[in-house]
């Protein structure tokens, strides 16, 4: 099960095109059924952040290629969020860094980005809005490499593989030489090389041998139905619906605190649902 699952988050400045492209993603990968009505910006689902364009909040989406499933996060692009994308790190084993073609890495970019580096994670870097009459496409690349290193990347890391894209017409291409052809209707593509990039660059998830069931929690909403939700990686183990079992933290006093309870409800990611489900095993991302 876990050879058929990858975890990656998004990363990117605010406009760069970060929901235009996961919002491609999920129609491409047959997310959506064909008569459905689809929104644009689906992943941007408070109202504040529909008004302004910027993601307060990590989401969790998942798309399937073939018989694997990509669990997708839409990490916070702020520093005052600095916890959660700690977390979210924590819960994906790569990471896409989406770039605008003209305005190249910005501060926000380079948050995210240095703790995914601190992280360890393996990076695809995507310039988006090639199509942008002002792009410098091989300027932003030098500055991107430039700021990879500028953050301490290992030798592995700074080896990233390179997508071009124009996310909102939904293609792109690992070859920059295709671009002109692309932009003019005499080649068309789709959003596969990135998907392709993901499964060959991404790496499965890590499981710990921890003898038991863990959940990395990272992030906490709550259901008038049925309570607090928990939304995590699993570490280790397997869960299952009614199972017992026992929050582990620390008070403020720093205290530890266990606190036992039955999960009522269990739910993975497919596209944007949450589908309910009896278990889930170790690498999956639940609720």
């Amino acid at each position: 099960m876990v050879q058929n699952l990858r975890n990656v988050c998004i990363i990117a400045h605010v406009d760069h095109g970060k929901t235009t492209l996961v919002d491609f993603l999920l129609r491409q990968a047959g997310t959506f059924a064909s008569h459905q009505r689809v929104d644009d910006r689906v992943m941007d689902s408070m109202d504040l952040e529909r008004e302004r364009g910027i993601t307060i909040q990590a989401k969790n989406t998942a798309v399937r290629v073939g018989d694997t499933k990509i669990n997708i996060v839409d990490t916070p692009g702020h520093a005052d969020f600095g916890g959660e994308v700690e977390r979210i790190m924590g819960m994906v084993d790569g990471a896409i860094l989406l770039v605008d073609a003209a305005e190249g890495p910005l501060p926000q970019t380079r948050f995210v980005l240095q703790k995914a580096l601190q992280q360890g994670l393996r990076l695809i870097l995507v310039i988006n809005k090639v199509d942008r009459p002002d792009a410098r496409i091989d300027e932003v690349v030098n500055q991107a490499f430039d700021l990879f290193v500028d953050l301490g990347a290992s030798e592995a890391q700074a080896d990233f593989p390179i997508v071009y894209a124009c996310a909102r017409q939904g293609w792109c291409t690992l070859n920059r030489d295709e671009i002109p052809d692309l932009l003019s209707g005499a080649k068309k593509t789709t959003l596969k090389p990135l998907f392709d990039a993901i499964l060959e660059n991404v790496s499965k998830p890590k499981i710990t041998d921890a003898g038991g069931f863990q959940l990395m929690v990272s992030n906490l909403s709550y259901s008038e139905f049925v309570g607090r939700l928990a939304i995590g990686r699993v570490i280790s183990g397997t869960v299952k619906k009614g199972q017992r079992v026992t929050r582990r933290g620390i008070d403020a006093a720093g205290n530890p605190i266990n606190e036992g309870f039955n999960i009522s409800q269990l739910a993975v990611y497919e596209g944007l649902t949450q589908m309910p489900v009896l278990e889930v095993g170790a690498g999956d991302i639940c609720v």
